[in-house]
């Protein structure tokens, strides 16, 4: 009797699986699209709204075929008459996924779909378009460039990669120098993961039309240099308690090259700036559990880090807080929410530490990415959220529009028309640079000489006073010498009052001073209203330096 109840209850769950599975095919949705990542012309992997991804594999020969997700997940496939195999995934979770072929027992990357680097080999990849995808969307705007970069390391002793992430003004201005992000990938990738999984450049590029971060240089580099220990088993704890299929990693070889060799040449061919406030540096998984290694031991190096499913840190792992809190502007830690509850819960303190960084007085910003676990849509949102907190002491872009695109390729031309008549114009910038004419820019801003204000006119805008220059009067290694401009630094009706009481400062024009890097660099003349004209001021031999 007791023998006959438990097949019967065995018949009842194994039936009740199939029911399963057939309600969950007939509730499917049908309204796959080919998925975006397909190579040109490629039907297949197909992806519909619910995120379910639909493959096709043509092996007639083949005694079976299994579509295997990175990770272990694997959907075998049905043979048709035309030698087909195909077949339809539950619901996956939103953004990229690498995923394989196994084709008797042999696996390979699907012919339908581009291809990515990831577990350790060149495989295939699919896009399961995400409700918030919008903020790594190609939009009509202007972009920046990734540039392939091959450098030799003497640490390593070898010729190696890395791709190289400008800003769409990096080109427009020689004299700019930008602050730069380390940014690296994860186990089983490499350097074109950022650009091509992640999609970095697409993220700064919106961001930065959109005036909410600033611009910056990002280098992506290959974690695997020569000599590197990227994950042996680790020993067993005493008592044998160690955890199965646990790596330990060693960072050093890797730690040397970025330090010794990677630092210094790309400071020496980009125009960086190239002090620890203006380093940054993070990383996805093993890259995070590097950025965490590798900034701690080179707080000198680095003032901003983030880290991402990768580890955090804990109050206890800082030697001298007070020396932190000096060098470190942030500190900035993320996690998918499946990664902080579940099974492994691998990002249950990053939460905590944030808030005891915080509580210590570091400035300390932890970010949860909902709905997803450890991959890519978790690291794309978490670029999103620490791009905007890098830089603060350097001024945000002036949002753009598309029609700026159209316009930004035609050079702007001085024009003729009298002050008194000027063409119409988004902002009236004042500026005595030996200009004598209006000037239109190609955002339609216009630039009027500055004019010595009637005696008894009020201080306010736009009067002003300058200082007379020679009419052949021009400022050097500038694109348009009678006129220095730097649109995305333009301000206006910025005030402060000084500490004596007696005077207001109203600042019309400025360029910031990532630029000025030495004496003789940048000289203004000028005058305060009842106070000798100064004349060939020198801003970085006044200030004391770049500070």
């Amino acid at each position: 009797m007791k023998h006959r109840w438990s097949i019967f209850v065995l018949s009842v769950l194994f039936t009740g699986g199939i029911c399963l599975a057939q309600a969950d095919q007939l509730s499917m949705v049908e309204d796959f699209e080919p998925s975006t990542l397909n190579q040109p012309g490629k039907q297949y992997p197909q992806v519909n709204s619910e995120g379910r991804v639909r493959a096709r594999v043509v092996a007639p020969e083949a005694k079976s075929v299994i579509f295997e997700f990175l990770g272990g997940t694997k959907y075998p496939l049905t043979k048709g008459d035309d030698g087909a195999w195909t077949g339809i995934t539950r619901p996956q979770d939103e953004g990229f996924h690498y995923y394989q072929i196994v084709i008797d027992g042999a696996g390979v990357p699907d012919p339908g779909s581009l291809y990515f680097y990831g577990g350790s080999r060149w495989g295939s990849g699919v896009e399961v378009p995400a409700k918030d995808q919008d903020f790594y969307a190609l939009k009509n705007i202007p972009h920046g460039q990734l540039r392939q970069i091959l450098y030799h390391s003497k640490t390593a002793n070898a010729n190696l990669r890395c791709f190289v992430y400008t800003p769409p003004d990096y080109e427009k201005n020689a004299t700019t120098r930008y602050p730069v992000l380390y940014l690296q990938h994860g186990g089983g990738e490499d350097e074109t993961g950022w650009g091509s999984q992640g999609h970095t450049g697409l993220i700064m590029d919106n961001l930065i039309a959109e005036g909410k971060t600033r611009s910056f240089i990002i280098v992506m580099a290959n974690s695997y240099v020569p000599g590197a220990n990227a994950g042996r088993p680790a020993a067993p704890a005493a008592g044998g308690g160690g955890v199965p299929g646990r790596r330990a990693f060693n960072f050093s070889a890797f730690e040397r090259t970025l330090i010794d060799d990677l630092i210094p040449f790309i400071d020496a061919n980009f125009r960086t700036l190239d002090d620890q406030s203006h380093r940054a540096m993070a990383g996805l998984s093993m890259g995070g559990m590097q950025t965490r290694t590798i900034t701690l031991a080179n707080l000198d190096k680095f003032s901003h880090i983030g880290i991402f499913s990768g580890g955090s840190i804990a109050p206890s792992d800082i030697s001298d807080m007070d020396a932190f809190k000096q060098k470190v502007k942030i500190v900035f830690v993320s996690y998918g929410s499946r990664e902080v509850t579940g099974g492994r819960a691998m990002g249950a303190n990053g939460k905590p530490n944030a808030e005891a960084l915080k509580q210590a007085g570091v400035n300390s910003v932890y970010y949860e990415s909902p709905d997803t676990a450890h991959e890519w849509q978790t690291w794309r949102r978490s670029l999103h959220e620490f791009a905007p907190l890098l830089f603060q002491d350097l001024s945000l872009p002036i949002p753009v529009t598309p029609k700026t695109v159209e316009t930004s390729t035609v050079a702007p031309a001085p024009v003729s028309a009298p002050p008194s008549a000027p063409v119409p114009s988004k902002m009236v910038i004042r500026v005595a640079c030996g200009a004598y004419q209006p000037y239109t820019d190609k955002d339609g801003n216009l630039w009027l000489p500055d004019e010595v204000k009637a005696p008894g006119a009020s201080l306010s805008p736009p009067d002003g006073m300058t200082v007379e220059r020679a009419e052949d009067f021009e400022v050097p290694n500038v694109a348009f010498p009678q006129i220095f401009r730097t649109e995305r630094y333009s301000m206006s009706a910025y005030e402060f009052h000084l500490p004596n009481g007696k005077y207001t400062v109203r600042l019309h024009f400025a360029e910031c001073f990532t630029g000025i890097t030495g004496v003789g660099q940048r000289v203004y003349s000028f005058a305060v209203q009842g106070q000798k004209p100064e004349i060939d001021f020198d801003l970085y031999k006044e200030a004391g330096g770049m500070y």
